[in-house]
């Protein structure tokens, strides 16, 4: 066996493809997509490498074209989960030991597996089952999934050579063990790129994982795991599991060997799973790792020395992109008023300009929301705002699921800075603004900080440096992603470690050394070199 200590090939971000008129990509997503979207798929279970088929299926629709079935996924039942937990256990006695560099290995191959021949297909998918125009597929589906796979790859070797000092005397050494048991991924439907990091950075640090990703991120979970697979990922170290979230959780916390929950999901969930563990852990073998990231209610302040044109942008991107279902998604604004009329121009002209429908439309901005639950709810909101008197929308507020589930960009301005949708997560393409006085920004900022539970992204744009430090300081709790002068969307890994706390999690960072670390539990190895063989000190002569 070959020894020595290795370097892993230096991480870098993946070039995002333009998908311009005329270029190969283009042509490859568009054909992938025609492809998939006119056939239908069978996805699986898939425990201890095996493709596991229960006979319980459900539909897999385009929430643009909610009619159209592309597929259909089986649900597991309980035997289904604990033959999972019971192959992720078996398969940790190999993997555990692995050495590092042979799990590197293969998680470098599945990079550059999602940069070459699966990157059309893993577009697509989200295209399809995501309703993700080609650009928020490209930045997610591959690029940020690229990213992560190779940048956490690095980001485990800083871990490993991270050692204690030693001496003469003594050889002192850090080993960085994963968590004794298994570990437990669930998946949101917003980012292919968060699906297929959670699972995979855990599996990268040595632990087993099973893995249930979101009802409606199957397709693209799916591509996932064929990548995992073809790159090498042994059987049981990674299962995939769907169905009832309430059984298959209750069958996995129940385990005495659950040993870690890495969620990206509602801030509801996040708090009843952590209560659960909290009541199940007399039962655990270990105290269980709990990182989560969660709700966002992600704002932009404009200062009265802001340029207009760039907060309507930094308005139009970050709350419309990807019909504002990203956690870090702009929804509510606070702009001064000496500067609010010509924002507001802007505004209304960009989302007029908007065009909307298919993603496999390339000339589309937005397309359809998630699900029916989640239009619903969107369009309750909308109604509300039209009634109310304390609310005005300056543009949108139309919606249609007819054929899809079609939210139109919809500007609410509030006259009251605690409106409901000011403090409310929607999760869809809609941004509420409160107009401040111009003359009292440090006021507002404090208003900023109150008003909503939840501390994830948030963004000051200004050109007087002093309000941008204030802003800095007096916001210091209030985003874990605060961006000067720009959105508050677009993390990149390897830039902008991404997370927040308060109602948005327990700010691990995904994308840094940071969420790595929460993945493995250290043993400290002293070797002395000469053995002392008397008690006595030299105090006591």
């Amino acid at each position: 066996m070959g020894k020595g200590f290795f370097n892993t090939p230096i991480a870098i971000n993946e070039p995002v493809k333009t998908y311009a008129p005329g270029s190969p990509e283009r042509d490859e997503v568009l054909k992938a997509y025609k492809d998939m979207f006119n056939s239908k798929i069978e996805i699986p279970l898939h425990i201890n490498g095996k493709d596991v088929k229960s006979g319980n299926t459900k539909t897999l629709s385009a929430p643009h074209d909610h009619q159209h079935v592309v597929g259909s996924y089986h649900l597991a039942e309980k035997s289904h989960v604990e033959d999972a937990i019971s192959t992720a256990m078996e398969a940790r006695k190999a993997w555990s030991q692995l050495h590092w560099e042979q799990r590197a290995g293969i998680f470098l191959k599945a990079a550059e597996l999602i940069a070459g021949p699966y990157r059309a297909k893993i577009n697509a998918a989200t295209m399809i089952a995501q309703s993700k125009t080609v650009h928020q597929a490209e930045i997610d589906s591959a690029c940020e999934l690229i990213d992560f796979l190779r940048f956490n790859v690095q980001y485990m070797t800083d871990i490993y050579h991270d050692q204690p000092e030693s001496t003469s005397e003594a050889w002192n050494r850090l080993e960085y063990r994963p968590l004794e048991g298994f570990t437990y991924a669930i998946t949101p439907f917003n980012f292919t790129a968060i699906a297929g990091n959670l699972p995979s950075c855990m599996a990268l640090m040595g632990n087993v994982v099973v893995w249930k990703p979101s009802d409606s991120q199957i397709y693209s979970a799916k591509v996932i795991m064929d990548v995992f697979d073809e790159a090498g990922v042994p059987p049981g170290v990674i299962n995939v599991v769907f169905g009832d979230p309430k059984m298959i959780t209750d069958t996995i916390l129940a385990s005495p060997d659950f040993s870690g929950l890495h969620f990206t999901g509602s801030t509801d969930v996040f708090k009843a799973l952590w209560k659960q563990i909290g009541n199940n852990i007399d039962n655990y073998k270990t105290y269980p790792r709990i990182v989560g990231e969660t709700g966002g209610k992600d704002f932009i302040v404009a200062h009265k020395t802001a340029d207009a044109k760039q907060v309507a942008t930094a308005i139009t991107r970050g709350a419309f992109e990807f019909q504002g279902q990203k956690c870090s998604a702009a929804s509510r604004a606070y702009v001064p008023s000496n500067i609010w009329e010509e924002v507001k121009k802007y505004v209304v002209a960009d989302v007029k300009s908007f065009k909307k429908g298919s993603p496999d439309n390339l000339e589309n901005y937005t397309t359809a929301v998630i699900h029916e639950a989640s239009f619903d709810k969107l369009a309750k909101y909308i109604d509300q705002a039209k009634a109310d008197a304390d609310a005005e929308i300056i543009v949108g507020g139309t919606y249609d699921k007819s054929k899809g589930y079609f939210i139109d960009p919809t500007v609410i301005v509030a006259k009251d800075p605690k409106y409901t949708t000011m403090h409310t997560e929607l999760f869809g393409p809609i941004i509420t603004i409160y107009v401040y006085d111009a003359d009292k920004f440090s006021e507002t900022l404090k208003l900023v900080d109150e008003t909503s539970p939840y501390a994830l992204t948030g963004a000051i744009l200004a050109k007087d440096r002093y309000a941008i430090a204030e802003a800095t300081t007096a916001l210091q709790n209030a985003a874990g992603n605060f961006y000067i002068n720009d959105k508050p969307t677009g993390a990149v890994v390897g830039h902008q470690p991404f997370g927040g706390a308060r109602a948005s999690g327990t700010n691990d960072k995904a994308g840094s050394v940071l969420n790595l670390l929460r993945w493995i539990s250290p043993r400290m190895i002293k070797e002395t070199f000469v053995t002392p063989t008397d008690y006595r000190y030299p105090y006591m002569k």
